[in-house]
């Protein structure tokens, strides 16, 4: 591979998903003079919204919050499909004209920093080359999972089963499931999804689960949020009801941790009224507390009234072997299937799976801290985006890339060209917990390895609640971590 290099930036984005596009939004806004492009791995922006095809792909939360603060969603469906999100962000870059700062097909491998020169060397592979940009700050927009394959357990029996085994990270466009038995593993986001959809045309579809997950019912038309755009327009409708939702959210979330009868009640109703309580004792009872996982929104209730129709059923138990025709559960039960769906999660990375050294040593980030959950102890001038569990991505998003600006802006005034989160002697013996407490969805679990650490005080610390995030990231510069050093 040949090497060139191709400019200096002041600040690169990598990753032109929500996080990389709003990010440069905000940067364009609020820090004018900085120079910057969004390198994208992929031939099209949006990052999940294009990478995942699979029947009915949508949001797991609504795009009042979902969508960004400063564009209005202004769609009937607050539910949105994947197309008309990826739709939402392609208007995003050409409102603020950013495609001229893209840079589609380019993946980042590598990045140096050099405290001698205050740069990061970032080297990206394009069309067979090997292309060097510098920059004085990186932000790492580029999510938190694996894009080249999903998590796929080792099912036992597999290579017996005649029929295709589908994840749906990869999803088949002439995958022809008319009038097929299709069995789908899991009970997360994903599985939610496309069993509706698939039962459309298949003959019958089975979620196959191994223990009961938490689902909850919404509209997926938000008839007062339209009757707020109306009245008060879309601008100020929008906000009012972005500002509604993100506090419900939050008081759901604190309803579920203090009172987790009263939340699961109401769900429970909600479930009850449409398939009954066998349904709901045997399949939709979890042993665990809610929000300990994910709570999986259902717009309209659309996988219900496929099981209500006869389209679509639930099975929970443990695999003992795949079959030639289906799927044999220790119970002894067999499931019937021409087609299995492996919706069986992600695989978390961390940063895009770039190699990062800080002069000439290697990071390895789980053995870092997490400075307000956008940092990392001991890794100058980067910033990385990751959004809330119990709220929508972009929620927190927007937050991380105002405090990217502010500290931008900080440096330039006090002339400094490095910032450095930096333990305190006091910090040394602070208690190891994981990224985010509480959270036990498998795909954290598996991620043990690969996510940093968080303490015990500020600022070493990432809050999942909004108030306690924007005063966290609001505060002041001083606070005795963040080690500034002149240009």
């Amino acid at each position: 591979m040949s090497k060139s290099l191709v400019e200096h930036l002041d600040v690169l984005i990598v990753g032109a998903g929500l996080s990389g596009i709003g990010a440069a939004v905000h940067l364009q806004n609020e820090a004018p003079t900085k120079k910057f492009a969004i390198i994208e791995g992929r031939d099209n922006l949006g990052g999940t919204w294009d990478l995942f095809r699979y029947p009915g792909i949508r949001s797991d939360s609504d795009m009042y919050t979902l969508g960004y603060g400063f564009k209005p969603w202004t769609k009937e469906r607050a539910i949105a499909s994947g197309d008309s999100i990826l739709d939402y962000l392609w208007e995003t870059v050409s409102e603020h004209d950013l495609k001229r700062h893209i840079k589609f097909g380019h993946h980042v491998r590598r990045a140096e920093w050099s405290s001698d020169s205050s740069l990061w060397t970032v080297q990206i592979d394009h069309l067979g080359e090997t292309l060097t940009i510098t920059c004085s700050f990186l932000f790492m927009c580029s999510g938190y999972y694996n894009y080249r394959a999903g998590f796929s357990p080792e099912f036992p029996g597999r290579e017996r089963f005649s029929g295709p085994v589908i994840h749906p990270q990869h999803w088949p466009t002439d995958l022809d499931y008319a009038d097929k038995n299709v069995v789908v593993i899991g009970s997360g986001a994903t599985a939610i999804t496309l069993i509706p959809n698939l039962a459309a045309t298949a003959r019958k579809v089975t979620m196959l689960q191994r223990s009961p997950s938490y689902v909850a019912i919404d509209q997926a038309i938000d008839q007062k949020a339209i009757r707020l755009r109306k009245r008060f327009g879309d601008r100020l409708g929008y906000r009012m009801v972005r500002q509604r939702n993100t506090k419900r959210q939050q008081k759901m979330y604190k309803l579920a941790q203090s009172r987790p009868d009263e939340f699961k009640a109401a769900l429970f109703k909600d479930i009850r009224d449409l398939v009954g309580q066998d349904y709901l004792d045997k399949h939709f009872t979890p042993t665990y507390q809610p929000w300990d996982q994910r709570v999986c929104l259902i717009p309209d209730g659309d996988f219900f009234q496929a099981i209500k129709f006869g389209k679509a059923d639930v099975a929970t138990g443990r695999i003992r072997s795949f079959t030639e025709n289906g799927i044999e559960l220790e119970s002894g039960d067999e499931i019937p299937a021409d087609i299995i769906v492996t919706a069986t999660g992600l695989e978390l990375v961390s940063l895009g799976e770039v190699d990062f050294f800080v002069d000439d040593e290697q990071v390895d980030f789980s053995q870092r801290w997490t400075y307000k959950g956008l940092a990392y102890s001991g890794v100058p001038n980067l910033a990385f985006t990751f959004g809330y569990v119990n709220t929508s991505w972009t929620v927190r998003a927007e937050l991380v890339a105002k405090f990217v600006c502010r500290l931008l802006n900080h440096m330039d005034k006090a002339g400094t060209g490095a910032v450095t989160p930096t333990l305190r002697p006091s910090d040394a013996a602070m208690p190891k917990k994981s990224f985010i407490e509480g959270f036990t969805s498998g795909y954290f679990q598996r991620a043990n390895g690969v996510l940093p650490r968080q303490g015990d005080r500020a600022p070493w610390i990432n809050p999942q609640n909004h108030a306690a995030t924007k005063k966290l990231l609001g505060a002041p510069f001083d606070d005795g971590v963040l080690k500034f050093e002149a240009r």
